[in-house]
């Protein structure tokens, strides 16, 4: 069995996917602080200085000492919430992420449909019937 799951390990679909998944990771924490630290704030300023993180609308009781205005305090507190901002927030990682793939394939997808440069000049068929006729008149 040991042996087996060291034969499963060692195929290069599964490491290319472990690989795959780490840079995806990596990937998504650089989206989220775009998202969140560069186009929320200009998204913001756009509508008028709008934080977007804090939208929400409140569905049940606040305990007592929590702000009603702090989204990730009353998140913490367990307080239920339909948190909208955060919402629009998430929607537009995934789009830039989506987007950035989108582009990552669309690069690859025209690299292997170009492939190799083919050699210009005779075939093998004309340099074979060239050496033929010089040969003849020889």
């Amino acid at each position: 069995m040991l042996g087996e799951f060291r034969e499963f390990i060692a195929r290069g679909n599964v490491i290319d996917l472990a690989v795959g998944v780490i840079i995806g990771g990596a990937f998504a924490t650089i989206t989220k602080s775009l998202t969140e630290d560069i186009i929320m704030p200009i998204v913001g300023a756009i509508f008028g200085g709008v934080d977007f993180s804090n939208m929400f609308i409140l569905l049940g009781p606040v305990p007592e000492g929590v702000s009603t205005a702090d989204y990730a305090k009353l998140k913490e507190a367990g307080v239920a919430m339909f948190g909208y901002g955060a919402f629009i927030t998430a929607a537009i990682n995934f789009l830039i992420l989506a987007f950035i793939i989108f582009l990552m394939v669309r690069t690859v997808n025209k690299v292997i449909r170009k492939g190799p440069d083919a050699p210009t000049g005779p075939t093998e068929v004309e340099l074979l019937a060239e050496i033929r006729d010089e040969l003849k008149k020889k």
